[in-house]
């Protein structure tokens, strides 16, 4: 049998397309480190258990999916009718057997990729729409799934840390973070400084005569900006150190 690939031929989606496939191999050897009573578990975000993030992930699959199926055949295939209709799915989602959420995973995983794989190179350009109402390019729904497997994989709570994250995927994650936190004009007063790259990482209200800056690693501070804790980081106002709360409630 003949191999096939991607059809496209763009570096920067053939490399987009990678670390999403890293991410998903990631996050599926965190889940198959958990035993199946693992799974019942707490997982790093309030309220859900680790089924509830396998849950999501498998489903997210499928709805991005269906942006993938949209932008090939130019039929409008939603990713869900509503947001009350994705959060039943989770919730139902995390109620199944252990060999049907691993399945989902396994299976929802192999769907998206395909989907990708087979997508004709013209199609990446054309439009379709996010659960939050953007219009965007297909080529987006890659790091729509690339910033969710990556993440996800350390809420499994199973020894996955942000220091785990490819530099690349962090930086793209934090400069999302920031700019719609400056869209929503919620970065009043707030400037984001990283420390440990070779060219200067700072978003915020730089303009602030007494901003509060929040300063740490790239893996630290992306952590911070998706609400998932402060550790690593530290914030200093006009001199005098200040405790740095959480961004924003933890980011799904």
């Amino acid at each position: 049998m003949v191999a096939r690939h991607d059809q496209t031929t763009d570096p920067v989606l053939l490399d987009g397309l990678l670390q999403a496939r890293r991410g998903t191999a990631f996050f599926a050897r965190k889940l198959n480190e958990l035993t199946d009573a693992n799974l019942d578990g707490a997982s790093l975000l309030p309220g859900w258990t680790r089924r509830h993030v396998v849950s999501h992930v498998g489903y997210n699959a499928r709805a991005i999916a269906r942006l993938v199926e949209w932008a090939a055949t130019g039929v409008e295939t939603p990713m869900y009718p509503s947001v009350e209709v994705r959060n039943h799915e989770i919730a139902f989602g995390a109620t199944l057997s252990p060999i049907a959420l691993r399945n989902l995973f396994d299976h929802s995983a192999i769907h998206l990729n395909v989907e990708w794989r087979d997508l004709p190179a013209d199609s990446w350009h054309h439009k379709v729409k996010t659960i939050q109402g953007r219009v965007v390019p297909a080529e987006e729904t890659v790091w729509m799934r690339t910033r969710e497997v990556w993440v996800h994989a350390v809420d499994l709570d199973n020894g996955a840390s942000f220091a785990d994250i490819p530099a690349p995927v962090l930086a793209r994650l934090l400069r999302d973070i920031t700019g719609a936190w400056s869209t929503r004009g919620t970065d009043k007063d707030l400037v984001v400084e990283v420390t440990d790259q070779s060219s200067a990482m700072v978003f915020g209200d730089t303009d602030s005569a007494s901003p509060l800056t929040v300063s740490g690693p790239l893996a630290a501070v992306t952590r911070w900006a998706t609400g998932r804790g402060t550790a690593g980081v530290a914030g200093h106002r006009s001199g005098d150190a200040v405790e740095p709360v959480p961004a924003a409630p933890a980011w799904i």
